[in-house]
């Protein structure tokens, strides 16, 4: 397997609505084609292709005395030159 380089990470607690909101946003960046994510001094800027690969996952995870972690992770992928899409629908 390839190696992984981290370019950018955030984790940071947040309302419903504020994660809704920043979804809502990231989405309309998605849309344009460019995302800039900045935290602090640090910034990232992403230029996305037109064809991208969508991973939606939902995960349970025991976390002994915290009890269960939910997860509903959204990954968005892309390869140099590639031009196959997706069908995941969002009802």
């Amino acid at each position: 397997m390839g190696r992984e380089t981290r370019l950018f990470k955030s984790e940071e607690r947040k309302n419903r609505a504020d994660v809704s909101n920043f979804l809502h946003r990231l989405a309309d960046k998605i849309s344009d084609g460019t995302v800039i994510l900045s935290q602090g001094a640090e910034e990232f800027t992403m230029q996305l292709p037109q064809n991208l690969v969508l991973e939606v996952q939902i995960e349970d995870e025991e976390k002994g005395a915290k009890g269960i972690q939910h997860s509903l992770e959204v990954e968005i992928k892309w390869y140099d030159n590639d031009d196959h899409g997706g069908s995941l629908e969002l009802k």
